[in-house]
């Protein structure tokens, strides 16, 4: 199977899991048509083929952005702009989304990331509270309870076809819990971390070339020791 073919797959199943403590929601995408006409399509124009990739994990998607896709840090403009890929999921712009595509954009366009990278997140569906997006780690008790749902898809989403001698983790507090079950499990043998889109853009707006060219150096050393 290709690497499309076993993507689609896993997304287009996913079930969202039982209520959380605390009020914290799941968002699942992967219910509604239109998400999925839009996932297929995504995945049967990029990933069409079984090229092993450098994963590029990040924390759980937001509400604005794969929240609302199914494609990670991707919101429905970067889908229409950059991806070629009509839908009719708003028009609302995502801050790790504009991150993300400038520094693809920076990299040679989609056609030329898209074969090497595969973009991903750690929880594979959008958590909100009270209306707002919600990290996985927020509350201890919710990772407990969510440690399990990580486990099960990370060792489903590697099968796609990853490069496994090293991954990149966005998000420092995303890496703590990550190395958890890496050094567990040994999905990957190493791993390396940058800060995240939405931080950056957040807090690091005037060194955000800085961090797009620090994408980039990554993983292009990953890919010239592959």
């Amino acid at each position: 199977m290709s690497f499309s073919s076993k993507a689609i797959r896993y997304f287009l199943r996913l079930k969202s899991p039982a209520e959380f403590p605390g009020g914290v929601k799941v968002l699942n995408p992967y219910v509604l048509a239109e998400v999925k006409k839009v996932v297929k399509n995504f995945y049967n124009t990029y990933y069409n083929d079984s090229n092993k990739r450098i994963y590029m994990i990040g924390i759980n998607p937001g509400r604005f952005g794969g929240g609302l896709t199914g494609i990670a840090f991707t919101d429905p403009v970067a889908l229409r702009v950059y991806c070629g890929i009509k839908n009719e999921l708003g028009a609302k712009a995502e801050l790790s989304s504009l991150f993300v595509y400038e520094m693809i954009n920076d990299f040679g366009g989609v056609d030329r990331f898209f074969p090497n990278v595969f973009m991903t997140a750690l929880f594979p569906l959008a958590l909100l509270s009270n209306g707002k997006n919600f990290n996985y780690y927020d509350d201890k008790k919710l990772f407990d309870i969510i440690k399990p749902e990580l486990i099960k898809s990370l060792q489903s989403q590697i099968k796609f076809g990853a490069l496994s001698d090293k991954a990149i983790i966005l998000g420092k507090k995303n890496a703590d819990y990550f190395k958890r079950i890496n050094d567990e499990f040994r999905f990957f043998e190493d791993f390396t971390v940058l800060d995240h889109p939405r931080y950056i853009m957040q807090y690091k707006l005037r060194k955000k070339n800085y961090y797009k060219q620090l994408y980039i150096e990554q993983i292009k050393t990953i890919l010239i020791s592959n």
